[in-house]
C-alpha cells in the first residue's frame, strides 16, 4: 500500500499544495510562496511520512524543521504554517484509507494502528516545524536587532553616507526627512535601560524612533513632523522617571552627530539630582556653561570672586538676591515679592553686587557676564571651590 502510494508522490504533492493554497491565507501569495516551492515542500514531507510508515526507531525530522525554517524566513505565521502542515496530513490519510479499500487485506485492526502512529507522526513533526520556526525567528530577530543598532550607531556617529541616509531611515522606520529630535537619558547602572517601557508608550502614540543602548546611556531619535508629536515625545520621556537631555529640531538625518552633543549637554545641563527632563532650547546659555566647564570656571573667577570670597550668609544672600532679580527680568519689585522682603533692600543688595564686581547691572554686557557666572555657581552648588578646582 505504501509503495502504491509512493508511486503516485509527485501527484499527491500536487493536490496537497493546491489544497493548502486554497485553504490557508498566507499561502494564498505567490509572491510569498511560490507553488513551485510549496509543491516541493509538499512532495519531500509526504516521502518522509510514507517512509517512516511501519518503520521502528528514531524519525528524520531534516525536512519538517526545513520547513519550519523556509515559512519562517518568508514571514509565514507559525499559525498558517502548522494549519498548512495538518491539511497534507490530512490529505495522506485520506488516500492512504482509499487505497486500503482495494485491499482487501488490510484488516480494519491494521487501519486503527496505522492512524494512530500516523498521527503521532504528525505530533513529532508538527513539535519539529514549530521548533524550527522558533529558533529561525529568534535568529532573524537577532540579527534585525544587531542591524539596526548598527544603523543607529552609524547615524549618531556620522559615517552613513548622503546617498544611503534615506535606506537607513527606511529600514530603521523612520521618515527621510525631519523634524528630528535627540534624546539621550543617563543610566545608574551600566547596561541599565533608563528609559524602559518608553519604546511601547512611542509606538502606541505613532511617534517613530530608534534607541541605542550604551553602557552609561540610552540615546534615541524620534521623528517629530509636528508640534504635537514632539508634545507628546516630551510627555513619554518625563513619564519615563529618568534624567533627559533633548536637542533641538533637526531636519536632516546628516546633522544626527550635532544633535547628539546637544541633547548631552542639554543633560549635563540639567538641574538637580533627581528625574527631569532638559530641552537644549529651553535653557541655551545654561548649554554653554555645560559645554565649557573649565572656561566656566574662569569666568566665575573673573567675574565673582570677591562675591564668593564673602561670609556664607552674606553670599548666600546676594547670590539668591540675583537670581530672582534675573527670574523677573530686571524687576526689583518683583523680585522683592518673591523674596519677601522690601524693593530697597533688592537694590540695596545689587548696588552691593556692583561694588564688589566692578560691574553696573545697567550695563547689559555685565548683565550677562555676571548672569552666566551666577549660573556656573548655582550648578556648582553655590561654592568657589566648586567651581575653580
Amino acid at each position: 500500500m505504501v509503495s502504491a502510494l509512493h508511486a503516485r508522490l509527485p501527484e499527491l504533492g500536487e493536490r496537497m499544495a493546491q489544497r493548502i493554497r486554497s485553504d490557508v491565507d498566507a499561502y494564498k501569495d505567490e509572491t510569498l510562496i511560490p507553488f513551485d516551492s510549496l509543491r516541493r515542500s509538499c512532495t519531500a514531507n509526504a516521502d518522509l511520512l510514507l517512509d517512516q510508515l511501519g518503520r521502528a526507531g528514531a524519525q528524520d525530522p531534516s525536512p519538517a524543521r526545513e520547513t519550519g525554517r523556509i515559512r519562517a524566513e518568508q514571514g509565514v505565521p507559525l499559525a498558517d504554517t502548522l494549519h498548512a502542515y495538518r491539511i497534507g496530513f490530512e490529505l495522506l490519510w485520506t488516500d492512504i484509507l482509499a487505497e486500503a479499500r482495494n485491499r482487501p487485506e488490510v484488516t480494519d485492526a491494521q487501519l486503527v494502528s496505522q492512524s494512530a502512529e500516523i498521527w503521532a507522526l504528525f505530533g513529532r513533526y508538527a513539535e519539529a516545524v514549530a521548533a524550527a520556526y522558533r529558533e529561525t525567528t529568534a535568529e532573524l530577530t537577532s540579527r534585525r536587532q544587531a542591524r539596526r543598532s548598527a544603523l543607529v550607531e552609524a547615524l549618531f556617529a556620522g559615517v552613513i553616507a548622503d546617498r544611503t541616509l534615506w535606506e537607513a531611515a527606511r529600514e530603521l522606520g523612520l521618515p527621510d526627512r525631519g523634524p528630528y529630535v535627540v534624546a539621550v537619558a543617563a543610566a545608574d547602572a551600566p547596561g541599565e535601560e533608563p528609559l524602559a517601557g518608553t519604546e511601547a508608550a512611542l509606538r502606541q502614540a505613532q511617534v517613530h524612533f530608534a534607541w541605542r543602548l550604551l553602557p552609561d546611556q540610552q540615546i534615541g531619535l524620534a521623528a517629530v513632523p509636528t508640534a504635537t508629536a514632539e508634545s507628546t515625545c516630551l510627555r513619554i520621556l518625563r513619564r519615563a522617571g529618568a534624567r533627559v537631555g533633548v536637542s533641538p529640531c533637526f531636519h536632516s538625518l546628516r546633522d544626527t552627530p550635532q544633535a547628539l552633543r546637544f541633547a548631552r549637554l542639554a543633560l549635563a545641563g540639567l538641574q538637580g539630582t533627581g528625574p527631569g527632563v532638559a530641552r537644549f532650547d529651553d535653557n541655551p546659555l545654561a548649554m554653554v556653561v555645560a559645554a565649557a566647564p573649565a572656561e566656566a570656571a574662569h569666568l566665575v573667577e573673573v567675574v565673582l570672586q570677591p562675591l564668593l570670597d564673602l561670609p556664607a550668609a552674606e553670599r548666600s544672600r546676594l547670590l539668591e538676591t540675583l537670581e530672582h532679580w534675573y527670574a523677573a527680568a530686571g524687576s526689583a519689585t518683583d523680585a522683592a515679592r518673591n523674596l519677601f522682603v522690601h524693593p530697597n533692600t533688592v537694590r540695596y543688595r545689587l548696588r552691593r553686587v556692583e561694588e564688589l564686581t566692578d560691574r553696573s547691572l545697567s550695563d547689559p554686557r555685565a548683565v550677562a557676564d555676571i548672569g552666566a557666572a551666577v549660573l556656573v555657581v548655582r550648578r556648582a552648588g553655590g561654592a568657589s571651590s566648586d567651581v575653580t578646582q
